[in-house]
């Protein structure tokens, strides 16, 4: 295929995806440092629409504590946007507008590769309407920590991100959303990350569920192995996550589970992901507690842990 024709194609998958991309201007209420006077300020961010009765994705730090959201559609038509949930442990937020714009499709972040092309798309430095980058997949599986958070599994890409970014989608070649981009982390320099659509997916159940965002968490924070970290850090395997922070007084850490030690299975299956390890423990919320398959050394030993949720 010649390159006219990749860019045509290019072109009408992103103008597709397009009609699905909205623009989020929030206005939130501040107070002045130097006058101690309240004042309204005004931010902007990206959002795409996931269901035909007209429910909006979006990062959670994007309208968290707005007492207006406003909702810009691709033709210029502007609503009011109504939080129904937000997650400020995985960034994100639902809002849902008097509107069935076209949802966007939802892709399969498992089956995300390093190297792929993608786009990201969405307002940056606040200028409405939708802008596109291009970039490729260039990792997997980042765990980052800004904004008072720590976000896991997240998609690492070249593609630029800015704020006013934050909250659109990342799609790939197809035109499905394979990611929401976050631009939490500021002054990154030529690298952005984006949350993983199956992270959305599982957020988005959690409320059809429970009515709410829960959280289920056990008191770790880990990463993937991969051959080369297995082989530089000198670990016994290259499958399985590593734990690399333990919450104090958290129940992993009451049972011992230190910085270092390699979880292999959990709830009875292979974990070679941090989204593996994140639906194992939500996927035992009802048993009260997940079995471990930890790796400390050489010694294997198992553990069961108990879950703690926490409605958001």
């Amino acid at each position: 295929m010649r390159l006219s024709d990749l860019s045509r194609e290019a072109s009408k998958v992103i103008e597709e995806a397009l009609e699905s991309v909205v623009t989020i201007s929030t206005t939130k209420l501040a107070i002045d440092a130097f006058s101690a006077i309240p004042r309204e300020v005004r931010g902007v961010g990206s959002g795409f629409v996931v269901s035909e009765d007209g429910y909006v994705v979006t990062n959670s730090h994007v309208v968290r504590g707005a007492r207006r959201v406003a909702v810009y559609l691709r033709g210029g038509e502007v609503l009011e946007g109504r939080v129904v949930a937000s997650d400020p442990y995985r960034d994100l937020a639902l809002l849902r507008i008097p509107a069935k714009p076209k949802p966007l499709r939802l892709g399969d972040s498992d089956k995300v590769r390093v190297g792929e092309i993608v786009f990201a798309i969405g307002s940056p430095l606040g200028f409405l309407g939708s802008s596109v980058t291009m970039g490729v997949v260039s990792a997997v599986g980042r765990t980052i920590s800004g904004g008072g958070v720590v976000l896991e599994d997240l998609i690492q890409t070249d593609a630029a991100i800015n704020p006013g970014n934050s909250g659109g989608p990342l799609i790939n070649a197809e035109g499905e959303a394979i990611g929401v981009t976050t631009a939490i982390i500021p002054y990154t320099q030529g690298i952005g990350f984006a949350i993983p659509i199956n992270t959305v997916k599982r957020f988005l159940e959690m409320i059809r569920m429970y009515g709410r965002p829960v959280i289920a968490w056990i008191g770790v924070y880990v990463a993937p192995i991969t051959r080369e970290l297995a082989r530089v850090y000198g670990l016994p395997t290259d499958r399985g996550v590593i734990v690399v922070s333990v919450i104090p007084n958290s129940p992993a850490h009451r049972l011992g589970l230190r910085v270092g030690d390699i979880i292999t299975r959990a709830g009875g299956a292979e974990v070679r992901r941090p989204s593996d390890l994140r639906r194992a423990i939500e996927d035992s919320v009802g048993e009260g507690s997940v079995e471990l398959e930890v790796l400390r050394g050489r010694t294997r030993y198992r553990i069961r842990v108990p879950v703690i949720v926490e409605a958001i």
